[in-house]
């Protein structure tokens, strides 16, 4: 039976479910891709290049622009410095921000408990908190050289479960493991996922990747395409493209785009 979550998944405009990954070091380029892309997709995410060179203007950029922003910063220090480095986001106006779920149980539960103060306090809009688990470019060996022993789908798991303790709505995760965190996790936790690839491009430095088509098909709520689309000869074909793909392999009721 269908629950009323997932149908309000399947109301959700395809769309709105790719997050394109500016990493350029260009506030221009920036600007370029979002106004082309503005119509096409649901978020644009800033990560560690792209606010190192512009900060929160990037940020203001996009919002001006008719953007939403994920920022992706994936804050990891003591609890209290990550829960002052959220409140700062939240005050930003951005949909969606990380924190890496390794940072400890106190460090999230901490960084939930100020931003809900903050937005309840200053009436802003509460932005959707994740944790990152295990980023899709490791794989068993690089875990096992820092000290993590077990497989991938285990350590994932063990911090999805740490996340969803500490009160945040879902975590960063490879396509590969939304079922078990599905199993451990419920349907309304969210789950974003980068690693995604066409079945036409390069997996660059990517490990554990999926198409868009497989990953939706999979059950993930968002995904999160940078090079396929930041390096492709027409952007907004390779992202309509992605999106055509994501939607034949979804529920998406017909006139729905």
């Amino acid at each position: 039976m269908t629950s009323k979550l997932e149908l309000l998944r399947a109301r959700r405009p395809t769309r709105e479910r790719l997050i394109v990954a500016l990493d350029v070091d260009d506030l221009n380029q920036a600007k370029d891709l979002v106004q082309a892309l503005a119509n096409e997709v649901g978020m644009f995410k800033i990560g560690k290049q792209l606010f190192t060179h512009a900060g929160p203007q990037a940020v203001r950029l996009i919002q001006e622009l008719g953007g939403e922003v994920f920022l992706d910063l994936k804050f990891h220090d003591i609890p209290n410095t990550v829960a002052k480095a959220a409140v700062e986001a939240t005050r930003m106006g951005v949909k969606m921000f990380n924190v890496h779920a390794s940072g400890s149980l106190e460090m999230m539960r901490m960084t939930v408990k100020e931003v809900r103060r903050v937005c309840r306090q200053e009436k802003r809009r509460r932005p959707i908190m994740l944790a990152v688990t295990v980023l899709t470019s490791l794989n068993q060996d690089d875990l096992k050289r820092v000290g993590i022993d077990g497989r991938v789908a285990a350590q994932v798991v063990r911090l999805a479960l740490l996340t969803y303790e500490a009160g945040m709505d879902g975590v960063v995760a490879s396509p590969h493991e939304v079922r078990a965190i599905r199993e451990c996790c419920g349907r309304r936790f969210i789950i974003v996922t980068p690693g995604i690839r066409p079945a036409d491009s390069n997996r660059n430095d990517q490990q554990r990747i999926m198409t868009p088509g497989a990953a939706v098909k999979a059950g993930v709520d968002f995904i999160v395409v940078g090079r396929p689309i930041l390096e492709a000869k027409d952007p907004v074909a390779a992202a309509r493209s992605i999106v055509a793909e994501m939607r034949s392999s979804s529920k998406e009721p017909v006139g729905v785009s």
